[in-house]
């Protein structure tokens, strides 16, 4: 369990590094058909899929698709008093980083007489997608709800197979419109499409297992997704950290899924050593996790720190923890970064308020992690007066014709002849 190799070793290195598994060509099959079942039937087909895969009770209208307000607020009063203290807390921070992510309206002259505005208008309705798996997860319907609600979603719905009191709470505290009791391939459809029971919304976000990742991907040409999501994974880069701390990271990711990545790099063959030892005892009772460190756990040991930052920014974890703010610098690639002894990468995951909803699989390369700017659309508005459209049009003709597109040229000579 969690394999020490060398980085000069290529082989080793490229089975660590290597991407996600392949996609399960039948699973694939098997989402594909239940989102095309649920497209044509609508509450028919949802309903049969949430008894049997979500424990849905047989009475009530539709099967009891939707949690009625009153039973919501039921279960959340279930809630321990401290953890109904930790959610609310939690909201707050989500929110305060939250109001700092929405994009502003802007209105600037391109040419005299040529006005060009950008407007920010909040997406009508949003879906996030809870998962519903080993642990219930209000942190994650937090993350995606309170944004949403910052940016001026007007209806915000979740669903969640099996809403435990703290979910019931978060939702309350988020300011969810409706809460669905469904899950899986199921719910990712119906919220894509709509059915009678639950309404079609503009885009979907949140995690998800692998089921609910294929089906946002199938979904995603005809409803907005956050973007496709891997297993998790962690990659620390220290030389000089604690190795109790560090394995403590790599064992709380690994913890997450057995396909769970958590990997440390590091220069320092002491360290590495250590660091192993210290995780392995630390995941002596925790069954989750020891699968994930001996599938897809390692430890990298490089040349030097440079040749670790090289890896690290090849890699575009989801997580990066490094030693020194000079070092986060160097490594661009990276969901979200923790700098420093103390900054706890679970820290992220509830109370420092940035979002934990993050890319995986190399997907930090070219996008960050969700936030409030994900839930409007940035629309264009361009207004011309007759002396703005005269002063431009040589510039616009000249390209027009440049194409060979002379339709385009010739709508604006004939406003700007004499």
């Amino acid at each position: 369990m969690l394999k020490i190799i060398s980085a000069s070793d290529p082989r080793a290195l490229g089975r660590l590094l290597a991407a996600d598994p392949a996609d399960d060509t039948a699973l694939v099959k098997r989402v594909a058909a239940i989102v095309a079942d649920v497209r044509r039937g609508g509450d028919r087909a949802l309903v049969a899929y949430a008894r049997r895969f979500d424990k849905l009770p047989a009475s009530g209208p539709a099967g009891a698709v939707e949690m009625p307000r009153a039973e919501i607020e039921a279960g959340a009063r279930r809630v321990s008093r401290p953890v109904g203290a930790a959610i609310k807390r939690a909201a707050r921070v989500i929110a305060r980083i939250a109001r700092t992510q929405v994009p502003k309206g802007t209105r600037s002259t391109s040419w005299p007489g040529v006005v060009v505005e950008q407007r920010v208008i909040p997406l009508a309705r949003v879906g996030c997608y809870v998962p519903g798996g080993r642990y219930p997860l209000p942190s994650s319907l937090l993350m995606t709800a309170i944004p949403a609600r910052v940016a001026g979603v007007g209806e915000v719905i979740a669903c969640c197979p099996r809403p435990e009191p703290a979910v019931l709470a978060a939702a309350l505290e988020a300011g969810v419109s409706r809460l669905y009791r469904i899950g899986g391939a199921h719910a990712v459809a119906a919220m894509a499409y709509g059915t009678a029971s639950v309404p079609r919304v503009d885009k979907i976000v949140g995690p998800g297992n692998a089921w609910v990742a294929a089906a946002k991907a199938l979904v995603a040409r005809d409803c907005g997704i956050d973007f496709f999501a891997g297993p998790s994974e962690i990659v620390i880069v220290s030389d000089t950290g604690r190795a109790d701390w560090i394995a403590a990271d790599l064992v709380a990711q690994a913890e997450h899924d057995p396909q769970a990545r958590a990997v440390l790099i590091t220069s320092s063959k002491r360290l590495a050593n250590a660091v192993r030892s210290a995780a392995l005892a630390q995941a002596a009772s925790n069954p989750t996790a020891q699968a994930s460190l001996s599938k897809r756990g390692g430890i990298i040991v490089t040349r030097n720190v440079a040749q670790s930052i090289e890896i690290a920014t090849e890699m575009a974890p989801e997580h990066l923890v490094v030693d020194t703010a000079a070092i986060a610098a160097r490594i661009p690639t990276a969901g979200a970064t923790f700098v420093g002894p103390w900054s706890a990468q679970a820290a992220g995951d509830y109370a420092t308020g940035s979002n934990h909803v993050l890319p995986t699989s190399g997907a930090a390369r070219f996008r960050g992690g969700l936030s409030a700017a994900d839930f409007v659309r940035v629309s264009s508005v361009q207004t011309l007066s007759r002396a703005g459209l005269h002063r431009l049009a040589p510039t616009a003709i000249a390209l027009a014709d440049a194409e060979g597109l002379a339709a385009h040229a010739a709508s604006i000579r004939m406003r700007v002849a004499p």
